[in-house]
């Protein structure tokens, strides 16, 4: 079953994690300010998203819902291209970054199904194919209020875009002959968005951490959130992370996009410079 989640729940989720960090905040905040106070660094990331889909969209022209569900084993099956990366910077307690998804989904399946009269049974074949683009483009900036060897974190505001094109061809082939057809529907949404990110740093050499993001935010749809926490091992080049992300829209009354969630795990891998 569908899982709604507020905007007024999620706020105040965001309050209590930035409550539950307030200590933290004003220690380093006391602290020396870092020797990279100065420079510039990037991080680019690659990763591997393997998401179930789940949402329903309204096709023009007709007066029902389409609903769709495709886990995770089925889009590696069916998946024609795909890009998942993102790339951060950070010059002191400002930065900026930008994570970029891009899936193309593709799938056919042909069913014969006969069907009997009181004298003669009739084959007809249904052959139906969908496909499903989209783009999930989150850009934000953000300002560092905890910097020390344990915890970094990062309060954030911005913009993310999700762009999808769901289509639906189908073929109806019967004695009397053929029945052809195509559906397709195609919208950007945009919704402002706040949150919190950042990580927590453990073990004896600090090579292992957490990280964790949060946000909400709203526009164009009713409401967008996107939560992620995993693990992650620290090397020299870079860091190797796997984690569990979800992302979730409610779209408003009349909209084409009634809800969407993509939720799986994540495995990836960061560069810094």
């Amino acid at each position: 079953m569908k899982t709604f989640v507020p905007f007024g729940r999620a706020v105040i989720a965001l309050l209590f994690a930035a409550a539950a960090l307030a200590p933290a905040t004003a220690t380093a905040q006391t602290a020396p300010a870092s020797v990279e106070s100065d420079k510039w660094q990037v991080t680019a990331a690659l990763y591997g998203y393997f998401a179930t889909i789940k949402g329903t969209v309204d096709f023009p022209g007709d007066a029902r819902s389409t609903d769709f569900d495709v886990p995770f084993h089925e889009l590696l099956d069916h998946l024609n291209m795909g890009f998942m990366g993102a790339l951060g910077v950070h010059n002191g307690r400002w930065g900026m970054y930008v994570d970029a998804l891009y899936m193309d989904i593709g799938g056919s399946k042909t069913q014969t199904q006969n069907f009997t009269t009181s004298t003669i049974t009739v084959p007809v074949t249904a052959d139906v194919s969908v496909d499903i683009k989209a783009w999930v483009v989150t850009l934000a900036g953000d300002y560092r209020v905890v910097s020390d060897p344990t915890w970094t974190v990062d309060l954030l505001a911005g913009a993310r875009m999700l762009y999808l094109k769901p289509s639906l061809d189908f073929t109806i082939i019967g004695p009397g002959g053929a029945i052809a057809g195509s559906k397709e529907s195609s919208n950007t949404f945009w919704d402002g968005i706040v949150g919190i990110k950042g990580r927590y740093t453990f073990g004896d050499n600090r090579k292992w951490f957490v990280p964790f993001y949060l946000d909400v935010g709203t526009g164009e749809t009713e409401l967008t959130w996107q939560g992620l926490a995993g693990f992650g091992y620290s090397f020299p080049w870079g860091d190797l992370v796997a984690s569990y992300r979800y992302i979730d829209w409610e779209g408003k009354s009349g909209k084409p996009l009634a809800n969407l969630s993509l939720s799986g795990p994540l495995v990836g891998v960061e560069l810094h410079w």
